[in-house]
């Protein structure tokens, strides 16, 4: 009986832990120091405490890093109580955002998070996410990947979706893992008192609350909050519970223990399907996808660029003899993991942090840009190649493109023709021209003055749209500039308004606006491209309209447009001023004072199905919010979004809004959205998308839901504000903190793109056309007068390459995108990661790599899962069909001859 009475006691889990931001209103400095003193007493306390067995440090393995680049004498320490779990680090590198920022920055977090934790000793096996705003539907399936089966959480349900602490989570692929909520927040336990009088009462109420949420006997009562300092008297505190509450059983604990416990006294649980969103009781802030657009559209063209062009390149180098810098490349990934911490993209900091981010993406953006370089130029020095303008392009996706891309490229004066290795003249334009003959020339290096280098007399820097007709898929082909004849660069400039291509046909409105003709199906769409700025009353946190807006459309307003036309591309360039007010004040009082110059550029290339815009936008006016908005003329209840490794639909109204201020939420529910690449509506039978290179943030609006806001940027002055209407109450920064860097002040330069479709969103291929458009073709240009200090001089190579080159590719009906080709960690294959792209569709691809190779499926922490595909020395391996949102990661190692 008294085992009966034993197990029917709650059983109460003190965990002692620190939510340690590595940046937040302080800087990275100030943590660093302070980490040194916390840990040194965290060490102490586990070895020398009566009764201090386990300690949490926030599950993110830089700390130790942090800790051990300084401390280095106690890395031995370190590795005796991490081995012993009782010290509790990882699985992540930092505690990353799960919203904007990309799947494969998600996958590699966790990946040298772990690989960093385990170096140590042990990798804790939990999704631990006490803090970030949010969490994605994709998270389920990553954590099975890495083979963590729990997740222990904050933010991002309420209690009239799930009344109780433990749930199954269901990814939007099917996985599941076991889940509880923290729900009162990992501080809730942070303040315990010591006087009896004061104790007995304060676990009456603070585990009583736990109790009542709770659907088992266990609950999680978290001793610690941010940057907390050990409570060294712990131990003796819990032998105080013990005696003062004798209704309940306290223990000392940590995560993973506790969730094998607990899940073993689960059972029928309810499932909870897709993205943990709602702000009922906990703050999600979910407009801070725009926060600091210039640090967010940083972050997105750095992972764009390693992701798409750099490791793919590597990959490439590697296999034709040259080593693959993998340290290197972790750098830059930990540089990214630094700024993909919670608060760090979030951009809800200091100014003064918010410049170490803006620090952290230039070095991050300097060394891929670099490394990149020297790869392409250790490919192309090793091309046989007898012209002086030969230029190699490199095709990154695993299939054969073509089309008009932009390269850059050191000209001479004088005329030219552009060939591809067939022989075959090329269409080409020059958009850009500028000498620079005493620059290059004079940091020319003759390193063998006896080999004749040509040096022209006049050198230009340029830039080209060149009309490529096939580069090899995972490969390099080349292209000769021919200056013994003569090509047709004409460039007709006009003050015209209206450029077409073969899909499109586009004109300015009266209104200033856009009409938009698809030439196919001839169905016009009106009224596109209209700016639109109002008022932004929020903080670092949150977007929030003032009391008293005024909303300023560029409709009407006055246009000046010039249009440029080549045989590659037509562009049209539209002036437009809107007058703003300048401030909030002036907004409340309905006044325009202030002006805001845009200069938008709409350019169709020949042969694309993709209408290009630039905006460049010069912000002279305070705390406000510009949005894009392309009207679709689509009712919609729902929005298509990408997310990590998929596609979402969300619904483009809330019921909740009626209620939450009735039921006190703590913030307004909100349809503002975030996504990876794009957002599009569709009916079924035709539809309309948005690609963005930046801010990943978009609103479905107007009366029918039909018009897509894409989201350019958005302004403030505070950290924190009190009392927004999006976000009543206290402030969620320090609302002293002023910021005025937020503002944005000065040129501020956006992109994105529009595709037009006639069919279902599943067939229009809408991930494959924004994988695309953010995987440029590169390029690289070997010429023996730019050998010298411009680009570092390089030794003559011997040249053994041939002029086209494919690696891998996938057959013509292979329809998944390719998340990931890298090198393999930890072995000499290759990683190739895909995913299924569509709604309802599932897909499947079959990879040809370039020799006899072995296809083996792993995991995302590329683990063997036993599974081998069949495959033959010339046909290659076809993947298992993919399920809606289902990634798969398949290693393929070249069979050695």
């Amino acid at each position: 009986m008294e085992g009966e009475r034993d197990m029917s006691r709650t059983k109460v889990h003190v965990i002692p832990h620190t939510h340690w931001d590595r940046e937040w209103y302080f800087t990275t400095s100030r943590s660093k120091v302070y980490l040194v003193k916390h840990v040194k007493e965290v060490l102490d306390a586990l070895e020398n405490g009566d009764g201090f067995k386990y300690y949490l440090l926030d599950a993110q393995g830089s700390l130790l890093d942090d800790y051990t680049r300084w401390c280095p004498e106690d890395e031995e320490r370190i590795r005796r109580l991490v081995s012993d779990k009782r010290l509790m680090t990882g699985p992540w590198y930092t505690q990353t955002d799960q919203l904007v920022i990309s799947g494969e920055s998600m996958v590699r977090n966790l990946y040298y998070g772990m690989e960093t934790a385990q170096k140590y000793g042990h990798a804790m096996k939990v999704g631990y996410v006490p803090d970030a705003f949010g969490q994605s539907a994709q998270m389920p399936q990553i954590y099975q990947e890495f083979g963590i089966r729990h997740f222990l959480f904050w933010r991002g349900v309420a209690d009239n979706t799930n009344p109780k602490t433990e749930f199954l989570w269901k990814g939007s692929d099917g996985s599941q893992v076991f889940a509880v909520q923290m729900p009162f927040g990992y501080y809730y336990g942070g303040n315990i008192p010591e006087e009896a009088g004061e104790l007995e009462a304060y676990l009456d109420s603070q585990i009583g609350a736990l109790e009542e949420k709770a659907s088992t006997r266990h609950v999680y009562f978290p001793n610690g909050f941010d940057q907390a300092p050990i409570r060294l008297n712990l131990p003796e505190l819990i032998r105080t519970f013990n005696e003062l509450d004798p209704e309940r059983e306290y223990v000392m604990n940590e995560p993973e223990r506790f969730l094998e416990e607990i899940e073993k006294d689960s059972n029928d649980l309810p499932v909870l399907e897709g993205e943990l969103m709602e702000a009922k009781h906990m703050r999600i802030h979910k407009s801070i996808f725009s926060t600091r657009a210039d640090l967010k559209q940083q972050n997105n063209e750095i992972e764009h660029l390693i992701v798409n062009t750099l490791e793919p390149v590597l990959s490439i180098s590697h296999a034709l003899g040259h080593e693959y810098p993998h340290y290197i490349v972790k750098d830059i990934w930990k540089l990214l993991f630094e700024n993909a911490a919670h608060d760090s993209i979030g951009g809800c900091n200091s100014d003064t942090t918010n410049r170490d981010v803006a620090f952290r993406y230039k070095q991050a953006r300097d060394i891929a840009e670099n490394v990149l370089e020297l790869h392409k130029r250790l490919i192309a020095s090793k091309i046989k190649q007898e012209e002086t303008f030969a230029f190699t392009i490199f095709n990154t996706l695993p299939y054969p493109r073509k089309g008009v891309t932009e390269i850059d490229a050191y000209l001479p004066e004088g005329s030219f023709v552009i060939r591809d290795t067939n022989g075959q003249q090329l269409l080409y334009t020059i958009t850009e021209k500028v000498e620079q003959t005493d620059y290059v020339l004079g940091q020319h290096i003759d390193l063998n003055p006896s080999k004749k280098v040509y040096l022209p007399e006049r050198v230009f820097r340029a830039k080209l749209l060149v009309e490529l007709q096939e580069v090899p898929a995972m490969g390099y082909t080349q292209i000769i500039f021919d200056f013994s004849a003569t090509g047709d660069t004409t460039v007709e400039r006009s003050n015209g308004k209206h450029i077409e291509n073969e899909f499109y046909s586009i004109a300015v409105q009266e209104n200033g606006a856009l009409s938009i003709t698809d030439k196919i199906s001839g169905r016009v769409y009106s009224d596109q491209m209209v700016f639109e700025e109002n008022g932004d009353d929020g903080d670092s946190y949150n977007y929030s309209p003032p009391e008293r807006d005024l909303t300023v459309s560029s409709l009407g307003a006055d246009v000046e447009t010039i249009t440029s036309k080549s045989t590659v591309s037509e562009e049209l360039s539209l002036r437009i001023k809107l007058k703003v007010p300048y401030d909030l004040n002036e907004r409340s009082a309905a006044g325009t004072s202030a002006e805001l110059p845009l200069q938008a550029s709409v350019s169709l290339r020949k042969g694309e199905r993709l209408i290009r815009f630039s905006v460049d936008v010069d912000n002279r006016v305070l705390s406000h919010r510009l949005r894009v908005l392309f009207d679709t003329g689509i009712a919609s209840k729902l929005s298509i979004a990408d997310q990590p490794f998929g596609v979402i639909a969300r619904p483009t109204t809330l019921e909740e809004v009626k209620v939450w201020e009735r039921e006190q939420w703590t913030e307004k529910p909100i349809t503002i959205e975030a996504m990876q690449s794009y957002v599009a509506l569709n009916d079924g039978s035709h539809g309309v998308a948005v690609m963005t290179e930046g801010v990943r943030e978009y609103e479905v609006i107007g009366h029918e839901h039909d018009t897509i806001a894409l989201t350019l940027f958005r302004t403030f002055g505070y950290m924190g504000k009190e009392n927004l209407l999006y976000r009543p109450g206290r402030a969620s920064g320090e609302k002293i903190v002023e910021t005025p860097d937020a503002q944005l002040l000065g040129e501020l330069t956006f992109t994105f793109a529009l595709h037009v479709h006639e069919s279902g969103f599943d067939e229009a291929g809408i991930a494959q056309a924004a994988k695309e458009y953010l995987t440029p073709l590169s390029s690289y240009q070997l010429s023996d007068f730019l050998n010298g200090r411009l680009i570092f001089a390089f030794r003559d190579e011997e040249r053994i390459f041939e002029q086209n080159y494919s690696l891998l590719s996938f057959s013509k009906d292979s329809n998944v995108i390719l998340s990931a080709f890298k090198k393999a960690e930890h072995s000499d294959g290759y990683i190739v990661r895909v995913f299924n792209p569509y709604l309802e569709k599932n897909a499947t691809a079959h990879i040809t790599y370039s020799e006899s190779a072995h296809y083996e499926l792993v995991s995302l922490d590329e683990r063997s899962k036993g599974e081998t595909l069949v495959s033959s020395d010339t046909e290659g391996a076809q993947l298992p069909e993919l399920q809606h949102c289902k990634l798969l990661t398949v290693l393929v190692t070249p069979e050695l001859n």
